[in-house]
């Protein structure tokens, strides 16, 4: 386990690897940021990369996730808005429609099946239960595939696009649901692990099929079968560990962000690299990403 150089965000959160370009992107929610790097050697004999800062994109909101999509734009999650950022500038794809409820609410995580449909997911900005909802982009607008939810977060596939793996953080578990690749659709929602000692936040799958869970709280990384058996666990120097993903051009290498949000004076003092990145070699591989199919996508204001 190893530190990386970028400086500590508020809410460092969703690791990405784009393997075309062999950058890094993550973001810092409550700052608006999106972050990009590269994996570079360090020179302090541990056999671990160090990610060095390439860009950065700064946006009027919260940021809840950032994907890269196949023309080389990235589709990220604006407060309420899903916007496209590339080579001529930002345009706005969607919106989150209004539910006439008076619940202030913003998109949090969202990652690509397979086959490149986007997922996002919700959440009211002050944790109303159940406020959430998980939405698939489809080229007429958003549509709703799991509801309600409280705090929308890690999502990911199995390796042949059978499985996908949902956490509602505040359930204390990860889902599990049938997934049908052809029209984009899960169902039989079933438990798949349940935490204690912290929540799940986000999560990745690798190229054995086995979930890497982030636990929020707890300070570890846990992985589990694709039985749900547990198997391994990397421990974080920062409790509230936010995310991972595998990265590398051997995708072995495992990025893991945390945050600073909610810890004490005190707790910072003990953790200072909260906020950081990590990266470790768990002796696995992940699976190649999933791009945003983002032609089949039609702008609209």
């Amino acid at each position: 386990m190893a530190t990386a150089s970028p400086a500590p965000g508020t809410l460092t959160e969703g690791p990405v690897w784009e393997h075309r370009s062999q950058q890094l992107l993550w973001v810092d929610i409550t700052a608006g940021l999106v972050h990009r790097g590269t994996l570079v050697a360090r020179a302090d004999g541990t056999g671990l990369p160090d990610v060095a800062p390439a860009g950065t994109l700064a946006f009027a909101g919260t940021v809840g996730a950032v994907v890269p999509s196949w023309s080389g734009a990235l589709l990220t999650a604006v407060g309420t808005s899903i916007v496209s950022t590339g080579p001529s500038g930002t345009e706005t794809v969607t919106v989150l429609p209004p539910e006439g409820d008076g619940i202030r609410r913003r998109f949090n995580d969202a990652a690509c099946d397979p086959v490149g449909r986007l997922f996002v997911g919700t959440m009211a900005l002050d944790v109303t239960p159940e406020a959430g909802t998980l939405y698939r982009l489809d080229p007429w607008g958003l549509s709703p595939v799991v509801a309600p939810v409280t705090i929308s977060n890690g999502l990911a596939w199995s390796p042949d696009g059978r499985s996908m793996y949902y956490a509602d953080s505040p359930t204390g578990r990860v889902d599990v649901f049938n997934y049908d690749l052809v029209t984009g659709t899960p169902s039989r929602r079933r438990p798949f692990a349940s935490l204690t000692g912290g929540v799940p936040d986000g999560l990745t799958v690798d190229a054995h099929g086995n979930v890497w869970v982030a636990v929020w709280g707890a300070g570890e990384v846990r992985a589990y079968t694709p039985d749900g058996v547990p198997f391994a666990v990397v421990d974080v120097p920062a409790a509230h560990v936010s995310s991972c993903t595998f990265a590398g051009p051997e995708l072995d290498v495992l990025v893991i962000s945390t945050a600073r949000e909610e810890l004490s004076p005190a707790q910072l003092r003990r953790q200072p690299d909260s906020g950081r990145l990590f990266v470790c070699r768990p002796g696995i591989t992940g699976q190649t990403p999933s791009l945003h199919d983002d032609p089949k996508t039609e702008t609209t204001a």
